[in-house]
């Protein structure tokens, strides 16, 4: 079968968890069919970015918009009502590249990832395709426009509003929609007939690597100019560390992912280190005595938790975060959802050597068991 995939990213490197969910799901999907890859960019493409999607795809088309036209598309957002995220990725001469490929080589399935792709097969009603909305985006916009000033919480509210008309809108043209997580699909509970398809655990994390001299007491990783992200490791070492410290002076807490923004970098201390992109980030959370996720604005299930949990150290969380997760707190996790609460968690695992034993064990083993790539794959290639 010809399966054509559309994307607005180039899914390599992966250090982002659109990316990392396509590739796995094109990767599990070659074994049976042809999979071909349509995908945007804005910015320059990774120099192994081609050779390694071509290991997994029949053939790779990489689209790049210009910064000018996204700048021209972005003030067009506000005649023509689209959610401006739409309005940045979709572009004429994308579009006819796109129906280029299409009658090229005429797919028997089209598989876009999150909404903002949607407008490329649009007018293909005749074959069957399906769309994987992935999270909330309306919901994560408002969530996000509560911490912001005034304009960019007006924008987000606008925003907000355009994205959910725009989720509604768009189901009726797909056969099939996908959701990652169960509090997800609530919140999206305008889409009729969401299957709810969660993410998989890479191989690369599941190997038994034990690193008896830890580096860094706490971890925390994830694009790291994601602003949930940004937010989140801001609350961390803002308000959670310090009571920490209070106790354990000398905890280290590192901050691991790509493209850290300038306010990340400013965390940076004696106790904090930030890394940006590293090659092996599965060596990092081993080198690592635990990982704190200290969501408080994001959605969905969060990659950055099956990774820990899969390598077998000690993770806490919040409520926010483990909705989507389903672990069992105390037992596989750890939870709090105030700076207290979570410091008292972060406390108990450094402290209690039986516990966080316990925590760890546990942890891996939900994980390895609840999240594979196959099964999320094998889930959606039954409606292809």
């Amino acid at each position: 079968m010809k399966v054509l995939v559309v994307l607005s990213r180039v899914p390599w490197p992966l250090e982002k968890g659109d990316k990392l969910r396509a590739y796995h799901l094109m990767r599990e999907w070659s074994a049976k069919h042809d999979i071909y890859l349509f995908c945007l960019t804005d910015n320059k493409v990774h120099s192994e970015a081609e050779a390694k999607l071509n290991d997994i795809c029949k053939n790779v088309v990489i689209c790049r918009i210009p910064k000018i036209h996204i700048l021209y598309r972005m003030a067009l957002g506000i005649i023509n009502k689209l959610p401006f995220q739409v309005n940045y990725f979709y572009s004429k001469s994308a579009q006819m590249r796109f129906d280029d490929l299409v009658d090229e080589i005429i797919p028997d399935h089209i598989f876009c990832q999150l909404a903002r792709t949607a407008e490329y097969p649009r007018r293909y009603r005749l074959i069957n395709k399906s769309i994987d909305y992935m999270d909330a985006f309306s919901t994560g916009m408002l969530r996000m426009s509560n911490k912001a000033s005034w304009p960019l919480k007006s924008l987000m509210r606008i925003e907000h509003n355009r994205l959910r008309n725009y989720e509604n809108e768009i189901q009726r043209e797909f056969q099939s929609k996908y959701i990652i997580s169960e509090q997800d699909r609530e919140q999206l509970n305008y889409v009729s007939d969401l299957t709810v398809v969660p993410n998989g655990i890479d191989p690369c994390f599941l190997g038994d690597v034990s690193i008896e001299q830890k580096r860094y007491d706490i971890l925390f990783t994830g694009n790291m100019s994601y602003r949930p992200n940004v937010e989140s490791a801001k609350f961390l070492i803002s308000e959670v560390m310090p009571l920490v410290w209070d106790k354990i002076p000398n905890a280290t807490v590192c901050l691991c992912g790509a493209n850290p923004s300038n306010s990340i970098k400013s965390l940076s201390s004696k106790r904090v280190v930030v890394t940006g992109w590293v090659d092996d980030i599965a060596e990092v959370y081993h080198s690592s005595r635990m990982f704190v996720a200290p969501m408080i604005v994001n959605t969905g299930l969060q990659n950055k938790l099956l990774e820990a949990m899969a390598c077998g150290i000690p993770c806490v969380t919040t409520t926010l975060a483990n909705n989507a997760l389903k672990a069992t707190n105390q037992n596989e996790i750890l939870i709090g959802d105030n700076s207290e609460e979570l410091a008292s968690a972060i406390f108990s695992i450094l402290m209690n050597v039986e516990l966080s034993d316990k925590i760890a064990k546990n942890g891996s083993n939900y994980v390895r068991k609840n999240f594979t790539w196959p099964s999320a794959a094998a889930m959606m290639e039954t409606n292809f």
